[in-house]
């Protein structure tokens, strides 16, 4: 089976992201997913409780009767070349306060940049959006009540510097 689709917008490692509509994407689980999708969506809804920095969790379903599906908001990014150093100054730094709200509710991502023998673009999961940087792919996050104090902090630390190049890239361009 091909994990190609119409209104595909963008295709992982693992994941196929499609476009539902205006405002939904969905993002497809092949084969055997019920602790992958389960556990993403639990994950998302976590961090969806403590703020916005994280993409919306709207449902789980089913495609076309062939793979089940997480729905999430639909996010359209903008290009933040375009916008003065000042303006992605104040991006930035709210991302690092919610960010760092999500660390205290016992939330990291773990993906803020991607590793450099994975396709894509370094910094993929951050969204430049009209209402300011927002983060996708929840997928490899963990919860502190998951993974406990050591792990969790240690997973924090990694985040924090990844964290530090984005503000780099973001502020440089």
């Amino acid at each position: 089976m091909s994990n190609r689709h119409l209104r595909t917008l963008s295709v992982g490692a693992n994941n196929t992201v499609i476009a539902l509509s205006e405002t939904e994407v969905g993002k497809l689980f092949f084969g055997d997913t019920r602790s992958d999708i389960g556990s993403e969506a639990e994950k998302m809804k976590f961090a969806n409780e403590v703020n916005g920095l994280v993409v919306r969790f709207i449902r789980l379903d089913v495609f076309e009767n062939d793979s089940e599906m997480l729905v999430m908001e639909r996010l359209f990014p903008i290009d933040y070349r375009a916008y003065e150093q000042e303006k992605r100054l104040l991006w930035v730094d709210v991302f690092e306060d919610e960010l760092t709200h999500l660390h205290s509710a016992g939330f990291v991502h773990r993906d803020l940049q991607r590793p450099s023998n994975m396709p894509g673009m370094a910094y993929d999961n951050i969204f430049l959006t009209p209402t300011g940087l927002r983060l996708i792919d929840v997928g490899i996050s963990a919860l502190k009540i998951q993974v406990g104090e050591r792990l969790f902090e240690r997973f924090v630390a990694q985040e924090l510097a990844e964290f530090e190049k984005f503000r780099d890239f973001f502020l440089s361009r």
